[in-house]
């Protein structure tokens, strides 16, 4: 049995990122109750970790309506899948690409663990939207991203725990630039201060250096996208 009725509730993917941040605004604009879930699988970048509570805090601080809607914060632990994968998000090893045209910071099989986990706890916790932050528009091609996949799981979830879950990509179609005026649109300039600040994107983990786009090492690919959505959103 859930531990709650159901109610108009949302959990989101919340990494710590940029997407992962918008997406959470989106529900939180939408939804009455929304409650958050990360992964701990021993990324190179952790750090990430560590600002999903400042970025949770910020938001609370700058936007007193999201206040009683923000729930509980869940934090799963599958260290298990950094010892199946030797990649590049898991490991120290030089970025490049595989033979099959991936870059090797695909972890094979991350996202639809996180799917899988996600929809084992909104069940418990009674609630139907489960809202993750995968494109398949700027990536770098990573299957688990496609919209074909997403609608895979969504199937399996409801058909393996009997339920309508609901699994919403509100960023699928968007490029970069499209994800940074989303979420001017909901929630202005504070957002936006927020984004730039307190989340992270880069896959090294660097948060040394201040960018006009956020912090990051500037030269991985998740550097370079964020950079780039950033100079076409300014310039529009």
């Amino acid at each position: 049995m859930p531990d709650r009725p159901a109610r108009r509730g949302a959990l989101t993917l919340f990494s710590g990122g940029q997407d992962s941040t918008t997406c959470l605004a989106y529900a939180l604009d939408r939804y009455d109750h929304v409650e958050t879930i990360g992964f701990d699988y021993d990324q190179r970048h952790r750090i990430e970790l560590d600002q999903r509570g400042k970025i949770r805090d910020a938001l609370l601080r700058d936007f007193p309506a999201w206040k009683d809607k923000l729930g509980e914060d869940h934090l799963v632990r599958i260290g298990a899948l950094a010892e199946i994968a030797t990649t590049a998000m898991t490991h120290d090893v030089e970025i490049a690409f595989d033979a099959n045209g991936l870059p090797n910071t695909f972890v094979p099989g991350r996202n639809l663990l996180f799917l899988t986990f996600a929809g084992a706890l909104a069940y418990r916790r009674g609630l139907t939207q489960i809202i993750g932050g995968m494109c398949e528009t700027d990536f770098s091609g990573y299957p688990d991203c496609r919209d074909d996949t997403v609608k895979a799981m969504q199937i399996a979830l409801n058909l393996g725990m009997d339920t309508r879950f609901n699994v919403e990509t509100p960023l699928m179609w968007l490029d970069k630039a499209a994800t940074w005026r989303l979420a001017e649109r909901l929630g202005g300039k504070a957002l936006i201060a927020i984004i730039l600040e307190e989340t992270h994107t880069c896959y090294l983990g660097e948060r040394g250096k201040r960018h006009n786009w956020g912090y990051g090492c500037g030269e991985c690919p998740a550097c370079q996208l964020r950079a780039k959505g950033w100079r076409e959103y300014r310039n529009s």
